[in-house]
């Protein structure tokens, strides 16, 4: 790794970070890039970057992104600002992290400015050291998400359109980091009535076939509005 150099003030005071989630081959993964610039050239970290002082937070979190990744069309929610006083090098940084939940795949995934050599998917219980305070940024993302997760059905957004239960019941224990009672955890799912059984059996499989269910979004909006809670 390079050492850092010494750097002009920076043109801007607020920056933005995106943590995007997804979750591939039974395991929660963040989307990381190798930096192609100083300072921490060659260091890995979240897709983020200055906020250009003609351009909205949200514009600025949604080009960011796309600039370091090539995603786009990928809806954020704001969930934190880190303004500590050393974070950045160049000077005082404020910036506003960002957080998706998207189906992960490598395909999609290229740099499209020199800001960047590369964009891949990192397993989240493994970070390495990222640059500035990415490493903060990501484990406040990462309790954010546990948090939605246990009281926002958004589990759904990371499988597949049709799933197995035991699908489902992997995710929430991976992301959640605990085991949960198979049994219990099925019955309070079903109970919720958000859920379509498609009627019929996963294939492909060496061994008895799982049925499969798909998430049904309406159903979940018109309870929401009657005054439904989720929880788990």
């Amino acid at each position: 790794m390079s050492k850092t150099k010494t750097l002009p003030k920076l043109h801007s005071d607020f920056s933005v970070d995106c943590v995007i989630f997804g979750f591939d081959e039974g395991e929660l993964k963040i989307l990381l890039i190798e930096r192609n610039a100083e300072p921490f050239d060659k260091w890995k970290a979240l897709p983020g970057n200055l906020v250009k002082g003609d351009e909205e937070i949200e514009e600025a979190a949604e080009r960011v992104l796309y600039e370091l990744s090539g995603l786009e069309n990928v809806y954020m929610e704001q969930f934190r600002t880190f303004g500590g006083v050393n974070r950045h090098p160049q000077g005082r940084v404020i910036t506003v992290a960002y957080y998706a939940i998207i189906q992960s795949s490598s395909q999609g995934l290229h740099p499209v400015t020199n800001y960047a050599k590369d964009a891949f998917w990192w397993p989240a219980h493994d970070l390495p050291k990222l640059a500035f305070d990415h490493t903060e940024i990501a484990e406040a993302a990462i309790e954010q998400l546990r948090y939605k997760l246990k009281h926002e059905p958004i589990g759904f957004e990371l499988l597949p359109k049709e799933f197995t239960f035991s699908q489902l019941h992997h995710l929430y224990e991976v992301i959640l980091e605990r085991p949960i009672d198979k049994r219990n955890f099925k019955k309070k799912i079903m109970s919720f009535k958000i859920l379509t059984d498609l009627k019929k059996k996963q294939t492909g499989v060496p061994h008895r076939a799982p049925w499969l269910y798909t998430w049904n979004h309406n159903k979940y909006e018109a309870l929401k509005k009657k005054g439904f809670v989720f929880e788990i």
